[in-house]
């Protein structure tokens, strides 16, 4: 990912075991992301479903191209583009 990309937004909660291996994951290779905690912000939670269609977090948006879960074949392929 480029300096000039926006960083991931991860769209998850506290109590989410995938959503925190997705920012482990993040950390590890060190891309940026925004955490947005969907259970303290209702319109977070009204973007990520807007965004993916359902209520299933972890919900990560890589500039429009969205992943939902951790699912690290395609989170590696969004991260390369």
């Amino acid at each position: 990912m480029s300096d000039t990309q926006k960083p991931v937004i991860v769209y998850g909660a506290e109590w989410c075991a995938y959503c925190h291996v997705a920012m482990k994951y993040f950390d590890d290779k060190g891309v940026q992301y925004e955490y947005r905690d969907v259970d303290t912000n209702r319109d977070w939670l009204k973007e990520s479903v807007e965004k993916s269609g359902q209520t299933g977090i972890p919900v990560l948006d890589f500039n429009g191209t969205i992943v939902v879960g951790f699912d690290r074949p395609k989170i590696d392929a969004a991260i390369a583009t």
